[in-house]
């Protein structure tokens, strides 16, 4: 064998030798892992995950970023839980402005914090403008699958765009959603951090107010009907760790939207007769309106409205997050401490 055959056989023990150690270093080839190379006291770390499977309420999305760097939020409602776990939020829906929101239609509680991280309107409206979405280019899209932002119905359409996750925020707690967002976003640490936080602040107010003997009464007036929160509501199982006893909705079905389990709604009458002694606490009013509705004959000789034993709750505690959630327990602390 000549030199040139030696050198030309040794060229291709070294390519099929680099072959193999390029499938072993990738497991065969078709993992979604990122190669590791660090090693540890134990004998090395696990290859890092450069995608996840997630299961949400809409079904389980695939190939989702381990760490996401550019999130559309699709639910106003849910850009408040994501901006309180630091998540990599681009832009996100916007609602009509009104007196819960600033010029944009970004809730008041978290407006401050989008513009701090210079979040975007991706749109406004309650229907996603998939045009408009795909246009800022996310690698993760987030959405609700409840509520007036309801996204399900463009599910199919979302995902082409981006790998699209949906959540129903009205039939948990806002401390469960943030968790479970913090696992499926690789934002553990940061969940629970944001939800320590928040119980040590509930634990300081719980032993420096007094509560009230009576039940309360969570409502919403709506003029023709009014909407009683239960107690396990968001809202109903804040003011339930805060010692107060929450008053069941009237016995048989009100109105519900879109198969929501947090409130329901119920004639005047009915929800006056059962409210009979409790303490009346509003959702989402304007000292204005509460005077109006208190002023009703239905409503202006319960012994709450005589005992000056009717408070507010502030205008955004409709929908809870860890904002809005502070913001009612510094209402609870001025109420009751």
């Amino acid at each position: 064998m000549n030199g040139r055959q030696l050198r030309t056989r040794f060229k291709s023990a070294a390519v099929v030798a680099a072959g193999l150690l390029a499938l072993t270093a990738c497991g065969g080839g078709g993992s979604d892992t990122a190669d590791a190379s660090a090693k540890g006291d134990k004998g090395g770390d696990k290859a890092a995950a450069t995608t996840r499977s997630v299961k949400h309420d809409a079904g389980t999305t695939e190939k989702v970023p381990a760490q996401p760097k550019r999130i559309v939020s699709v639910s106003v409602t849910m850009t408040g839980h994501l901006l309180a776990l630091d998540a990599p939020v681009l832009a996100s829906q916007a609602t009509p402005p009104s007196v819960i929101t600033d010029k944009q239609g970004f809730f008041t509680q978290w407006s401050d914090a989008a513009a701090k991280n210079s979040v975007k309107v991706a749109y406004q409206g309650f229907e996603p403008d998939v045009e408009k979405v795909l246009a800022l280019k996310p690698d993760l899209i987030i959405g609700a699958s409840s509520g007036a932002e309801n996204a399900e119905k463009f599910y199919d359409k979302l995902s082409v765009v981006a790998p699209t996750l949906l959540y129903r925020h009205d039939d948990v707690s806002w401390q469960d959603l943030t968790a479970r967002l913090g696992k499926d976003l690789g934002l553990e640490k940061r969940a629970t951090e944001v939800v320590a936080a928040h119980e040590k602040r509930v634990g300081e107010v719980k032993a420096a107010i007094t509560v009230p003997k009576q039940s309360a009464a969570l409502v919403r007036d709506n003029q023709s009907a009014m909407t009683v929160f239960t107690p396990e509501s968001a809202q109903g199982r804040l003011l339930t760790s805060l010692g107060f006893t929450v008053l069941e909705p009237p016995a048989g079905k009100g109105q519900t939207q879109g198969g929501r389990s947090d409130f329901a709604e119920f004639s005047q009458e009915k929800v006056a007769d059962t409210a009979k002694d409790s303490s009346l606490l509003f959702v989402s009013h304007t000292p204005e309106e509460i005077t109006a509705a208190t002023a009703r004959p239905v409503w202006k000789d319960l012994a709450a409205v005589k005992d000056k034993r009717v408070y507010d709750l502030g205008l955004d505690t409709f929908r809870l997050d860890y904002y809005s959630a502070g913001n009612l327990i510094d209402k609870i602390e001025k109420a009751f401490g």
